[in-house]
């Protein structure tokens, strides 16, 4: 059975910083594309960043480029966001799934990210 468990978000003021964790399992990790997405609310699930089964190939929203990192543990079966500079329309429910521009598999509950003063 196929699991995403992400955690890591919270309330963040303008300009900060959080990193996200999304634990995988179910399925061969390191073999697998990894992606972080995220919804607002009345908005549609985006595509943040995604990273390449050896992490060799890294592919991020324009939204995002240059503020947030993805990165990956494959000994942890474990990917990662690294969210810096972190701005109000960063709001979002963020999860992760496998896949490159399309998840693979059903969500996880997703951890959710405010940003607010």
């Amino acid at each position: 059975q196929v699991q995403f468990v992400e955690s890591g978000g919270g309330l963040v003021q303008p300009g900060g910083s959080l990193r996200l964790s999304c634990a995988a399992s179910g399925f061969t990790f390191s073999s697998a594309a990894m992606s972080w997405y995220r919804q607002a609310p009345g908005k549609e699930r985006e595509l943040v960043a995604g990273i390449s089964s050896a992490g060799d190939r890294i592919n991020y929203a324009d939204s995002v480029k240059g503020r947030f990192t993805i990165s990956r543990d494959n000994a942890k079966n474990t990917v990662y966001l690294q969210m810096n500079s972190l701005k109000p329309e960063d709001t979002a429910v963020y999860s992760c799934n496998a896949g490159t521009y399309s998840p693979w598999y059903s969500w996880g509950q997703g951890t959710q990210v405010t940003v607010s003063s």
